[in-house]
């Protein structure tokens, strides 16, 4: 299985923001930001491993910003780092300024995928080899938020946390 770069994954959903997807303040429901970062990492996952993907969990999610009614929103997805069968897929959010068309980074968030067969069960997915500055980052940290998740689920041991034990010494 060749490896991808988090480019090939790239996914970009651009809409506006309708009044019926707003709150009594007029910005948009955060339920319907993260469906729309939902869909975008859904179809970066499919990209990177051209399987049927499932979301595995919602590892973070950064509201840093108001998405106000009206605003043209771009939401960037790209597969971070793939692990055995799942994916980390990060999520870039931008608003548009009406005037100046000048994109501001309005949220982030890192969801998890797993990539299945017809039948439900994981499958193997390709190896990501990060090519720009950000991308190795998050490629490094991607191994750091695995470990921490899984030593918090207790599903590894924190001698096990390689990672993680490494931020300490």
């Amino acid at each position: 299985m060749k490896a991808k770069t988090p480019e090939q994954s790239k996914t970009t959903l651009t809409d506006l923001v309708l009044p019926s997807e707003t709150n009594p303040l007029n910005n948009l429901f955060g339920g319907e930001l993260l469906a729309r970062m939902d869909r975008a990492a859904s179809i970066a996952a499919r990209r990177h491993s051209r399987r049927i993907v499932v979301t595995a969990s919602v590892n973070h999610v950064a509201f840093n910003r108001a998405v106000p009614l009206g605003s043209v929103v771009t939401v960037e997805a790209k597969v971070s780092r793939a692990f055995n069968t799942s994916m980390e897929i990060f999520i870039d959010v931008w608003i548009e300024d009406r005037e100046s068309g000048e994109k501001t980074k309005a949220n982030e968030a890192i969801y998890t995928f797993v990539a299945v067969d017809e039948t439900g069960r994981p499958v193997q997915v390709p190896e990501v080899t990060p090519e720009t500055k950000i991308e190795i980052q998050r490629f490094n940290a991607a191994l750091r938020r695995k470990q921490l998740s899984l030593l918090l689920a207790g599903k590894i041991k924190p001698n096990d946390a390689t990672e993680l034990k490494a931020l300490f010494d």
